[in-house]
């Protein structure tokens, strides 16, 4: 039998340098005492500034006082090494994380897996956590541009951009997102060019880097790869027409894309209470989800077949983020075959922000949707933090006060 705890430092040190994820080198450094010392800590990614994207081919603003910072987040499942106590509360932690930069490198922000909503913690809620104490995944990894400006020594962070990067090392990446327009844009830091690639018969939904390379699909589920050396992409996947908003995510070794339906429906209301919105908002309708469908690419065949059921798999459909997890492992008693996402509810006491987000959950078995806040099972997932976070903590800081209770 291999003595794992012996292998050459100059191998385990090797492989830890390839371990994109904080995380993954955390459980490295985990395993014991050798693989500990033959690794550093992964440093925080430096904060990247990027030029704002071009319009026309040139840049809006050649200040570098504009332009786009680029953060990365991770989403991950927690879990705890043995069961916890009691049955009910066998479930995984959903969270999405945002580590801090090289100012403060130990800071972390927890945010909702789903969107950019900020959690605070509860009083109770350990104020550090040691990550060597639970089964930490990540499920997915997530980038933002946000888009800033600055006058005289005040930073405006004006909007969000979802983005894919594909790390080529420590120093060279390159960025896929969406431009305005629609269509694909990338950004390369070598020589910290945008391009915007002009092949759009349809707005593009969504992009993803599946197996190294980068893939992007429209509104019509047409999906192309896109080469960022040469700036240009190449048809892998013909149209799949039927729905109203494509999803790129992967599962399993497979790319799926997930077609969201929506009914566009007239809001009720009195008629002043309409007139009033319609002098502020071109259209006033409520977009209500009401299915979805999703495929399975089969590049060799440059088609997506659909797929009927999603077996024991969970798809998440976050703001910025699409990720899977297994039922077994986040929640036993569920089944899967489900999709979380965020849906907009039309809220008619709050008319300056037309809408209310909330997270709804689509069961493929029965073809029905649920909100998830009435659905306490699944509710539990988010938020708050499942009480075997504190009891582990509590027992590693206060020995004696558990034996005491025990």
């Amino acid at each position: 039998m291999v003595d794992w705890a012996s292998l050459p430092k100059d191998l385990l040190n090797l492989i830890s340098k390839s371990l994109e994820s904080s995380f993954d080198l955390l459980q490295f450094r985990s395993v014991c005492t050798s693989w500990r010392s033959s690794a550093d800590p992964k440093p925080p990614l430096p904060t990247h500034h990027l030029p704002i994207l071009p319009d026309n081919g040139t840049s809006l603003f050649p200040d570098s006082a504009v332009g786009f910072r680029l953060s990365q987040r991770s989403i991950l499942l927690i879990e705890p090494h043995k069961p916890p106590i009691s049955q009910s509360d066998l479930f995984g932690w959903l969270v999405k994380i945002e580590e801090g930069d090289l100012n403060a490198p130990r800071k972390v922000t927890l945010l909702d897996p789903m969107s950019e909503t900020r959690h605070s913690l509860p009083d109770h809620f350990p104020r550090s956590l040691d990550m060597s104490k639970f089964k930490v995944r990540e499920l997915g990894r997530e980038f933002k541009l946000h888009y800033f400006n600055t006058v005289g020594d005040i930073v405006n962070s004006l909007y969000l951009e979802k983005a894919v990067v594909r790390y080529l090392d420590s120093c060279k990446f390159v960025l896929l997102t969406i431009h305005v327009s629609g269509k694909l844009a990338v950004f390369t830091s070598w020589d910290r060019a945008w391009t915007v690639i002009n092949d759009m018969p349809s707005p593009y939904d969504d992009v993803i880097v599946f197996k190294g390379r980068f893939f992007g699909v429209d509104n019509n589920g047409r999906t192309v790869v896109v080469d960022f050396l040469d700036l240009k992409v190449e048809l892998v996947a013909s149209p799949v027409y039927g729905g109203d908003k494509k999803f790129l995510v992967e599962s399993c070794g497979d790319m799926l894309m997930v077609d969201m339906y929506l009914s566009m429906e007239e809001v009720d209301g009195d008629p002043g209470f309409g007139e009033e919105v319609f002098e502020h908002h071109a259209v006033f309708m409520n977009e209500r989800t009401v299915k979805f469908k999703v495929f399975k690419f089969v590049e060799r065949e440059k088609s997506w077949v659909e797929v009927k059921d999603l077996g024991g798999k969970m798809l998440f459909l976050g703001d910025d983020c699409n990720f899977t997890a297994l039922a077994s492992d986040l929640l036993p008693s569920c089944g899967g075959s489900s999709v979380f996402f965020n849906g907009n509810v039309f809220n008619e006491d709050n008319v300056d922000a037309m809408q209310d987000r909330d997270l709804g959950v689509f069961d493929f078995r029965s073809g029905k949707i649920e909100l998830v806040h009435k659905l306490p099972e699944y509710a539990k997932l988010f938020w708050p933090p499942p009480p075997w976070i504190t009891f582990l903590e509590s027992a590693e800081n206060h020995p004696e006060e558990t034996s005491s209770q025990s």
